[in-house]
């Protein structure tokens, strides 16, 4: 079972390279270099603060629990995301790989998990469940998000699937939460 696990490893590492690499190199691209490094620098926050003003702004003070679920999930979000990080301590791709071109601004030392996906997908599943009109903008822009950490370098695509999947069950605790506890916002 050892060998089988080691050699499973091995070739998820091989492959999460691989693609790393190949989307790395669509980066070479000037208007994909461009796109995704703005996309990239949307997703540090300024998209989900300018929605989250948007939200209140069209609804007023129904606008106020979505955004409030917003803050406090991706609040927990960021402590998931910092412990892992610390305590798994991956090394960025283009750290390791010379084939690897970091094209954009990292935010912080380490790979795993993308802090810019995992929070993406809590602030979009969020807004989707309050507002499902919003999924024509929100989907789209996550897996933007997503894509562009891998194209620019900075996370392989492990780690984005990875804070996908915590960011999917983040999101699933706050509609829980939503339906079990009222804020008084009703």
């Amino acid at each position: 079972m050892d060998k089988f696990l080691k050699d499973s490893f091995k070739y998820l590492n091989r492959v999460d390279y691989s693609a790393c690499c190949y989307l790395n190199h669509l980066s070479r691209i000037t208007f994909i270099r461009l796109f995704f490094k703005a996309t990239s620098r949307l997703g540090d926050g300024v998209f989900w603060y300018c929605l989250m003003i948007f939200i209140i702004g069209i609804n007023g003070y129904q606008g106020i629990k979505p955004v409030l679920m917003m803050l406090i999930f991706s609040g927990m979000g960021t402590i998931i995301y910092k412990i892992l990080k610390n305590k798994i301590s991956r090394p960025r791709p283009y750290q390791v790989h010379q084939a690897i071109v970091n094209r954009g601004k990292i935010l912080d030392h380490f790979s795993f998990p993308s802090g810019h996906t995992l929070h993406a997908v809590i602030f979009s599943m969020i807004a989707m469940y309050y507002y499902p009109e919003l999924t024509f903008l929100v989907l789209p822009f996550t897996l933007l998000v997503a894509m562009s950490r891998v194209i620019l370098g900075i996370h392989y695509p492990t780690d984005v699937i990875v804070s996908l999947l915590i960011g999917l069950f983040i999101a699933d605790i706050a509609v829980s939460a939503d339906n079990i506890f009222s804020l008084g916002f009703n």
